[in-house]
């Protein structure tokens, strides 16, 4: 296995855009919803697709998981992950508007997971003069099952990945939902040409 490093510049450059779409990710969900958005700065580090499970640190008890596929030029890819909690998922009618038993909750998980999920990519995206296009999004887990058999039997066909952990949280609902970017290190190496570029700039 290969490890992929970013320099100081680098790292810097893509920790900027990644603020930047962050703060506009967060002002347009606000506008959509009609409530203050919080993201909490990032973490970003590089895992192995073996131990994924384990750095993504779900517990068994949560509501849900929700995976959507993204795609870009010049091969920039990877993989949205939403991890919604059973107190969280509770509140999703009201924060999205719906009536009672509009929709099942299953669908108003995959309904704001994909607001979340192409809000926050389509902005990044625009930075680097890309455009995103998206998977339908699967409904991965619930209650009554186990996250780590979802992640075997959707393996994801890649050695190492960066993951960028992003945590929402819409205060006037007291709701909280983490969205995990898992991006192969194929398109790390693609997306840090595009970064050089951006350097060569300034």
């Amino acid at each position: 296995m290969t490890h992929f490093n970013l320099n100081e510049d680098q790292q810097d450059c893509l920790q900027e855009l990644i603020n930047v779409a962050m703060g506009q990710a967060s002002d347009q969900l606000a506008r959509y919803l009609d409530t203050f958005v919080y993201l909490k700065v990032p973490s970003i580090e590089q895992v192995s697709s073996s131990q994924i499970s384990d750095t993504l640190k779900v517990e068994e008890s949560a509501a849900a998981v929700v995976s959507q596929g993204f795609f870009g030029y010049e091969g920039i890819r990877g993989e949205a992950l939403l991890v919604y909690q059973p107190k969280d998922s509770d509140r999703l009618a009201d924060l999205l508007g719906y009536e009672p038993d509009e929709l099942s909750v299953e669908e108003q998980i995959i309904d704001l997971s994909s607001i979340l999920t192409t809000t926050f990519l389509n902005v990044f995206a625009s930075q680097i003069d890309n455009q995103m296009s998206y998977s339908a999004p699967r409904f991965l887990s619930s209650a009554a099952s186990n996250f780590s058999d979802h992640i075997e039997q959707h393996t994801f066909n890649w050695d190492l990945a960066l993951k960028v952990k992003i945590t929402y949280q819409v205060t006037d609902y007291s709701f909280n939902c983490d969205m995990i970017l898992l991006i192969p290190e194929s398109a790390i190496v693609n997306i840090t040409q595009v970064i050089d570029r951006i350097l060569e700039e300034f």
